[in-house]
């Protein structure tokens, strides 16, 4: 599944969170870099706090780097190991013409921009002339757990309004439409003049990119005008711009499948083909209390589509890391990697635990979607590392990096100023190695999804009283006690197998005889701790803390979950100032090597992905695998042998709606694969043809893909998509969904279920 973290407001304390939304990276994303913060406490204003603070502890030893047995000068690299994600800055109409035959004019992106857009995940697309707008159910999965209505289990046995009035009305979800790009890479570029060091550079451009933006949309009309600006950083840094988005809040849940066709397979499907799962949904934007009138949006093919076919794939693919360097792609293999999977597979753990008895409690079905989301990750991560221990793909990205160097050695000025720098960035690896011990102790650290709440809250109120020593001032503390209120209150069992879980990353990465470790743990296991600090701290109960902090009762000698934090820390802040030191002059460095690699490429080379809007182009075609070949699309026929020949197995068990349905064309195509180039974040996205018809939705990818974040293979790297002449039929044969068939085959909007039936007759 390829879905993406929401966005949301970063958490304060300054932690470095390897993969700080491990659940979404659906079908195959990588986390997005960690968001910075302020500055951890210094050491000597944890002294000023009662408890241990002698917890230094040398740097763990580190395993030797991957020998790999593939002569680097036997493989070379690939046109496209780069990618196809190209921008619609710079739209690839030449290359199109070449490659295709295919001339789109300007009004053909222009088209394909406007109709496709992003929400709080995912991407999604309207497609019909009245706000309709259609992502994946697995993107809609936490939207259809909130619009739940009393006794029902709408996550489980599906919803569609059959009414307007029927809509139901979620929140938190923002439809980001891009209407405008502008170039201001040296509007960035002049407020960093003259400004030297990685950290200040860092600071600087946050500040200057936040003023432009708040300048654009100021000059917009300002907050109440419906218009968002954000700046993109393109080529690492090296290129910038503005993209100007409107952006919709009103928005209904239309139509939902239940869970079991939407996640049909389950986790053992997940990331593979042949696939049959109807992963769609549909929600509807208003404008002024009415469906948003949307002429920019996307017909519905009629002919779908056939093998050999060309197709886009146009949303927000989340993250890649497809400029990153081999030196760097070791340290992922090596060091960042193992230990986020780690973090995973530990948490995956915990949780199914929690539900092997607690599988009724009251708020569920939120848990189930973590742990979806969590596995979804484990199958992505472990696909991602199986890649960087690949000998030949790490070959291919070697070679990639010579050409460029080649390139860069024939222009004297850019081979004094980005071949050194190639060289300090393998010595900032090596810095990281250092710590690797570190990477996997306090991996995830501060996850609101993933950390204990009596973690979140403890780090909330630590930094509240750390500030209010320092002198803050209201707004700063005040930010502190927002987190607070912010920490979810989950079930005590659940919270206490998750703090378990992060004292066991604790002993695993440093051993049990490490001073941080022995500080937290006070001669208990792991379990022990979490069940004496669940039951003796004040920060285990979100009621409690707050009253505390705010009343002034909570006495920092006196609070445990104090002295666990600072014997916690006494490790980590050593790592966080080499991560301090060593990040921000990687992101300096990968700003200048991204601007020599535009400088000698070009827009031939598309940029990294970043969650922005994007344009993939493909061809429908299927590949070899497991001795035989994969077809190019996938029937209903398929659909019911996976439920016939796995009796028993909830994870193929078809719904007895789907069991009974007499009219169900079988032969009509289900799912379909195709070469585009998709990541996380590129979950709902639509395929179209040539023609800018909806031909499909995609939802995964498949195991080959996975090594997608840092090269793209297309003689096996495919696009999984929900075939749009498959979910037809399902809306007209199993679900009865006229109001939505009558709407995206014909563009007329029904009020009702009786209006829509009587038109199609």
């Amino acid at each position: 599944m390829f879905s993406q973290p929401a966005h949301g407001r970063a958490r304060t304390f300054r932690v470095l969170l390897i993969a700080s939304a491990f659940a979404s990276s659906s079908c195959g994303g990588t986390a997005p870099a960690p968001a910075p913060g302020p500055v951890v406490p210094t050491q000597a204003q944890l002294d000023s706090l009662p408890g241990p603070t002698d917890l230094d502890a040398p740097p763990a030893n580190v395993a030797p780097p991957f020998d790999g047995s593939v002569t680097m000068d036997t493989v070379e690299a690939g046109p496209f190991d780069n990618g196809k994600m190209w921008t619609f800055d710079a739209p690839p109409a030449d290359y199109l013409d070449a490659t295709y035959g295919f001339t789109p004019d300007d009004d053909w992106f222009e088209r394909a921009r406007l109709g496709a857009v992003r929400i709080p995940n995912c991407s999604a697309s309207f497609v019909s002339p009245h706000g309709l707008l259609m992502t994946n159910h697995h993107c809609a999965r936490d939207f259809v757990v909130q619009v739940n209505g009393e006794g029902e289990n709408l996550l489980d046995v599906g919803f569609y309004a059959t009414s307007l009035e029927g809509e139901r009305a979620v929140e938190e979800f923002e439809v980001d439409q891009l209407v405008e790009i502008l170039d201001v890479t040296s509007e960035v570029e002049s407020a960093l003049a003259g400004v030297t060091g990685p950290q200040a550079r860092s600071a600087a451009r946050d500040s200057a990119t936040e003023a432009l933006a708040d300048r654009l949309r100021d000059e917009r009309g300002g907050e109440e005008s419906g218009y968002e600006v954000e700046i993109v950083s393109l080529y690492n840094g090296g290129l910038y711009s503005a993209y100007v988005f409107r952006r919709y809040t009103d928005v209904k849940l239309v139509m939902a499948p239940e869970l079991q066709m939407g996640y049909f397979g389950g986790d053992p499907d997940n990331f593979t083909y042949p696939r049959y799962s109807l992963d769609m949904s549909f929600f509807r934007v208003y404008s002024d209390g009415a469906p948003l009138e949307t002429p920019e949006h996307f017909a519905w093919s009629e002919e779908g589509v056939s093998e050999g076919d060309l197709v886009f794939v146009i949303g927000n693919p989340g993250s890649t890391s497809r400029l990153q360097t081999v030196a760097e792609l070791e340290f992922r293999r090596d060091v960042e990697s193992p230990a986020t999977l780690d973090f995973i597979n530990r948490r995956i753990g915990a949780i199914e635990e929690y539900l092997s008895t607690h599988g009724e409690a009251e708020g569920v079905d939120e848990v189930r979607n973590a742990l979806f989301g969590l596995l979804n990750s484990q199958k992505a991560y472990t696909g991602i590392l199986e890649g960087l221990r690949d000998p030949w793909i790490m070959a291919r990205r070697a070679d990639t990096q010579s050409d460029f160097v080649e390139a860069v050695k024939g222009d004297a000025q850019l081979s004094d100023r980005v071949l050194p720098l190639l060289g300090e960035l393998e010595e900032l690896q090596e810095r990281k190695r250092e710590v690797a011990a570190e990477f996997a102790a306090y991996a995830g650290l501060g996850s609101p999804d993933y950390e204990s709440s009596l973690m979140l809250r403890t780090l909330a109120a630590f930094q509240y009283f750390v500030a209010t020593q320092q002198g803050a001032d209201a707004e700063v503390t005040e930010g502190f006690i927002e987190d607070l209120r912010g920490v979810e209150n989950r079930p005590a069992e659940l919270d206490e197998v998750l703090l378990r879980s992060r004292f066991e990353d604790m002993v695993d990465a440093l051993g049990e005889d490490d001073a941080s470790v022995q500080a937290v743990l006070q001669g208990r296991t792991a379990g022990g701790a979490a069940a004496a600090f669940m039951a003796g701290s004040l920060m285990a109960d979100s009621a409690a803390a707050e009253d505390a902090l705010l009343g002034g009762t909570l006495n920092p000698g006196a609070e445990p979950a104090f002295a666990m934090l600072q014997g916690m820390l006494g490790r980590f802040i050593p790592f966080q100032q080499v991560v301090a030191e060593v990040l921000p002059r990687e992101e300096e460095i990968a700003a200048v090597l991204g601007r020599a690699r535009f400088d000698v490429y070009g827009t031939q080379v598309p940029p990294d992905a970043t969650f922005s809007l994007r344009l993939a182009d493909g061809v429908v075609e299927g590949y070899p695998y497991n001795g035989t070949r994969a077809p190019v699309y996938t029937t209903f026929y398929g659909l019911f042998d996976r439920h016939h020949s796995n009796p028993g197995q909830e994870e193929w068990a078809l719904p007895e709606r789907w069991l009974s349905a007499e009219d169900l064309d079988l032969s009509t195509p289900m799912n379909f694969v195709s070469t585009a180039d998709i990541i996380g974040g590129n979950s709902g996205s639509p395929v179209v043809n040539r023609d800018l018809e909806v031909v499909g939705l995609v939802f995964d990818g498949n195991i080959q893909s996975l090594p997608g974040d840092y090269i793209y293979l297309p003689d096996l790297n495919r696009a999984v998509a929900v075939d749009g002449r498959g979910i037809l039929e399902a809306l007209d044969q199993v679900y009865d969904a006229d109001r939505i068939v009558l709407e995206l085959t014909t563009g007329t909007l029904a009020a009702s279920e009786a209006e829509a039936d009587r038109v199609r007759r």
